[in-house]
């Protein structure tokens, strides 16, 4: 027994020997007497497996072996040592957590510590980000926007152990509407016998602190060079950037009518005038009623002063020529003034005119509103008599008037002349006022005249 001992130990020296010179390079050869010989190649030394440093010392940089040998706590590369691996903080290991150090005086594996690392943070559109540590494990990456936006999600990230970022990737959302100017208010006069003013201005302004310049613009009243009518008109503004941020603005466009004082019509007159009557450029024309006649200027034009050109005219009565050698200049002279009612009668006895005479007599404000004169002839020769209002006629111009307008003097008979001389209405008996005055305003006025009676007709109640 005390000899088999011996014999075990040398059988395992030669195992592990022969091991050894396998793999370095060295033979053995056991003779029958169990001797272990060795036989050393001409270039290979001899090694002791005693040895302290069986395999090189084992070092990982950025981490630490934590190394132990069955020789002691000295020693960190004899045969047989174990070393745990590990890595500083930030550094993650990469192959064998332990190692072995074996016969061959290698280490049974291998290993590294690799610095941990996140991928590189993606860039945020319109906006950055600032890291304290690159993309190093810890290292804090804040987030900021550009002017005008506003972030939404994490405001910072931090990478991890596992090389990924914390939280999620924000966003950079524009909250910043945009920068509108309007045109300035304006005032712009009405052209003239107008009452409207076409009136133009430019676009808005319009910036955006994300978009620039921006295109989207609305409006909200009318398009530049449009005619306005008198009175103030807001013209609205609206744009919107392309995160449907929107801004307005707003300006005033006032249309102003320049007028003159209204003008008074003269006594025995009216005035027409163009456009609204009394606004810059509106002609105003002065008329005379029937038997009257203007004097004066015939029209007025308002000024951009607001005062009337010229002076205002009058309507004076209208003077009658009875010295015509000729009944159409007589009746001529009447031409779109005044109508006409012309009496013959043989005598100032005779029975029809005197009736016709009384009839006429309580109507003269009536014929005077319908403008028509009354012209008589009585009685035979010579002892004829012809006048209008106070004024008499020659015995020529009154035969040629009856020889005119075919009236005899044998009998009672009268003649309705319009303000055309035309004969419109012959009258064999005597007629009453009212009968000849429906007549008159159904077929001879005009709708000015008659406008101009309504007013009027009070006036002889």
């Amino acid at each position: 027994m005390e000899q088999s001992i011996p014999l075990l130990l040398l059988a395992l020296i030669k195992l592990v020997t022969s091991l050894y010179y396998e793999g370095s390079g060295y033979a053995a050869d056991e003779s029958y007497n169990n001797e272990v010989h060795i036989e050393q190649r001409p270039s290979t030394p001899f090694l002791d497996y005693r040895a302290p440093r069986w395999c090189y010392d084992f070092n990982i940089q950025d981490g630490e072996a934590a190394c132990y040998s069955p020789r002691g706590g000295t020693y960190r590369s004899t045969l047989g040592t174990r070393c745990r691996l590990s890595c500083d903080q930030g550094y993650r290991l990469l192959g064998q957590s332990s190692v072995q150090c074996l016969p061959s005086r290698r280490w049974s594996g291998n290993a590294y510590c690799r610095k941990n690392l996140c991928h590189v943070l993606p860039a945020l559109p319109h906006g950055s980000y600032h890291c304290s540590d690159g993309v190093s494990e810890g290292s804090r990456c804040d987030y900021t926007c550009a002017s005008g936006y506003q972030i939404e999600g994490d405001r910072s990230r931090i990478c991890m152990e596992d090389g990924l970022w914390s939280g999620a990737e924000p966003v950079c959302v524009d909250v910043d509407p945009p920068k509108i100017q309007c045109p300035t208010s304006r005032v712009k006069f009405a052209e003239p016998e107008k009452l409207t003013a076409v009136v133009y201005w430019g676009r808005p302004q319009v910036k955006d602190t994300a978009d620039g310049v921006i295109t989207r613009v609305t409006l909200r009243g009318p398009e530049p060079g449009s005619e306005f009518p008198e009175g103030e008109h807001v013209i609205r503004y609206t744009a919107y950037d392309q995160a449907h941020n929107r801004a307005s603005c707003k300006f005033i466009v006032k249309v102003q009518v320049r007028r003159c004082p209204i003008l008074s019509p003269p006594l025995h007159g009216y005035i027409t005038c163009s456009s609204a009557g009394n606004n810059y450029g509106a002609n105003c024309e002065y008329l005379c009623e029937g038997g009257y006649e203007r004097q004066g200027p015939a029209s007025r034009v308002c000024l951009f002063s607001q005062q009337w050109a010229g002076t205002p005219a009058t309507c004076t009565r209208m003077k009658i020529n009875v010295n015509m050698n000729s009944a159409g200049g007589f009746i001529d002279q009447f031409f779109e003034k005044q109508r006409l009612l012309i009496i013959s009668a043989p005598s100032s006895s005779d029975r029809y005119y005197r009736l016709q005479s009384s009839a006429l007599q309580s109507a003269n404000c009536g014929f005077e509103q319908r403008q028509v004169v009354v012209v008589e002839l009585v009685g035979e020769e010579p002892n004829e008599v012809g006048r209008v209002r106070e004024q008499q006629l020659s015995h020529d111009l009154i035969e040629q008037i009856r020889q005119a307008l075919h009236m005899t003097r044998s009998y009672f008979n009268m003649v309705l002349l319009d303000k055309y001389g035309v004969d419109r209405e012959r009258y064999r008996d005597p007629i009453g006022s009212d009968e000849i005055f429906t007549y008159i305003d159904t077929y001879l006025l005009s709708s000015q005249e008659m406008t101009q009676l309504e007013a009027k007709r009070e006036n002889c109640e």
